[in-house]
Parts: C-alpha cells; sequence; structure tokens
C-alpha cells in the first residue's frame, strides 16, 4: 500500500461516515456540518489525486457558498433548529430502498460507461494556470452578473422570509405587537 493510498482511504472513509450522517441526522444545523465535513474530506481526496485546483474550487465553492448559503436559510426561514417532527417520518425504510435503488443504477450507468475509457495523459496538455486564465480572462463577465443575481436572490430571500420587513409586515417599533393587543382591550 504506497502512501497515497494510506492518505487515502481513511479520508474516502471520513467522507462515506459523515455522508452517511448527513442524511440520518435529525437536526438540520447538524446536517449542515456534517456536509462540511464530508466535502472537506473530498476535497482533502482530490489533494492526494494531485487536483490542487479541483480541491481549492471543492472548498471555496461547495463549503465557503453552499454550506454557508444552506445554513442561512435555514436561520432565515426560521426553519426548526432542534429535533423536528418532519424528519421523524415512517417513511425512512422506503427512502432507504430509494437511495439504494439509485445508487445501484448511476454506479452501473458509470462502470459500463467508462469501462473502456482510457485516455493517456498529455505533457503540458493543460495546467491550472491556463484554465485560470480563461475563466477569469473570457469568462469574467458572465461570472460577476452572476455573483450579483445571487446576491439579489439571497437579499429577495431575506425580504420574503422575514414577516417585519416588507408591506405586510408589523411595525417595527411594536414587533410583538402590543399595541394591537391593547386596543383589542
Amino acid at each position: 500500500m504506497t502512501g497515497q493510498e494510506m492518505v487515502f482511504v481513511p479520508l474516502g472513509v471520513v467522507a462515506l461516515g459523515a455522508a452517511l450522517l448527513v442524511v440520518t441526522t435529525r437536526q438540520m444545523v447538524h446536517a449542515a456540518l456534517w456536509l462540511v465535513v464530508t466535502l472537506g474530506s473530498l476535497a482533502g481526496c482530490y489533494l492526494v489525486l494531485t487536483a490542487e485546483f479541483v480541491a481549492w474550487v471543492q472548498v471555496l465553492i461547495y463549503v465557503g457558498a453552499v454550506v454557508v448559503l444552506l445554513l442561512f436559510g435555514i436561520m432565515l426561514t426560521r426553519a426548526p433548529i432542534g429535533r423536528s417532527a418532519d424528519l421523524d417520518s415512517g417513511n425512512r425504510w422506503v427512502a432507504l430502498a430509494v437511495a439504494a435503488a439509485t445508487a445501484a443504477v448511476l454506479v452501473t450507468v458509470v462502470v459500463r460507461g467508462f469501462r473502456a475509457a482510457y485516455a493517456p495523459l498529455k505533457a503540458g496538455g493543460g495546467s491550472a494556470e491556463q484554465m485560470g486564465a480563461g475563466v477569469f480572462r473570457t469568462w469574467v463577465l458572465p461570472f460577476e452578473v452572476l455573483s450579483v443575481l445571487l446576491l439579489a436572490a439571497l437579499i429577495g430571500a431575506i425580504v420574503l422570509s422575514r414577516a417585519d420587513i416588507g408591506p405586510g409586515g408589523s411595525d417595527r417599533r411594536d414587533p410583538a405587537g402590543i399595541r394591537a393587543e391593547e386596543g383589542r382591550r
């Protein structure tokens, strides 16, 4: 067993274990935090496979953006943070069967599709420097437009999820509705 394999196997085991905890935990915030562990260990696997650029993209995009967006969504929509009765439904076995069948189909398709695929590596065929130059020279404007669009979506989600912001909200100086309650008496 090589040194790469000695690092890769534990990272894979951690990724698998954390992924199972993501889908089996009954607390949403814990699921998001286990997702961070899963995605971080996958980034470690990419580093072991000498795909440094992909590893850092994994950390920046998925861990740094998607999980933070998920946590903001949980906080802004006031989703239940603790145990939830909605997550304790009796359909666990049906969900497990569907997940196992889906995984079996995906593994079968990938194995059959890439069984004979082999591409010899070319020296100097591409580098992170060439890819970065292409992304940040050619695609910089669409990238910035997308970031503004995501910011607008985040602000829209905040406005829609908060009852005290916007036209139908309550008075900001009286968020508990104390004056309305006194008027009814």
